[in-house]
């Protein structure tokens, strides 16, 4: 199991467990139904999606701190590191992701190069749920 931040909000940190754990069982209920993941190839939803990603990704994020934006919206610095075809780890690469929270799972992932880009990406994800 991989070492996590105790401070995260609990659903953040089991995110990261089990995306960096690539353990799916555990993946499918920290997230949900109609998860929302984006990153540098655009947004898309669904829990499949979400599961897929992890299976191909071949990410580690270990998160490094953390900023609130609301009440339902965080952003985690993380170090990144993605397994190359040869089995090894990259060098780690600081980048940023939105995370937003709806009863204790997450609802909405969205990588980005830096805080900046994370800060404004919650907030969208803020505003496109309040005018849901």
């Amino acid at each position: 199991m991989t070492d996590i931040r105790s401070d995260l909000p609990e659903p953040i940190r089991r995110w990261h467990r089990a995306v960096n754990d690539r353990d799916l069982e555990v993946a499918a209920a920290a997230v949900t139904d109609d998860v929302v993941v984006g990153g540098p190839q655009g947004l898309a939803s669904g829990r499949q999606l979400f599961l897929d990603w992890i299976e191909r990704a071949g990410i580690t994020l270990q998160p490094v701190a953390w900023h609130p934006v609301s009440g339902c919206s965080v952003v985690v610095e993380q170090d990144a590191s993605w397994r190359t075809a040869a089995g090894e780890s990259t060098p780690p690469q600081r980048l940023a992701t939105a995370f937003r929270l709806v009863e204790g799972r997450v609802a909405a992932v969205v990588r980005c190069e830096d805080v900046a880009g994370a800060r404004a990406a919650a907030e969208g994800l803020e505003s496109s749920t309040q005018s849901s």
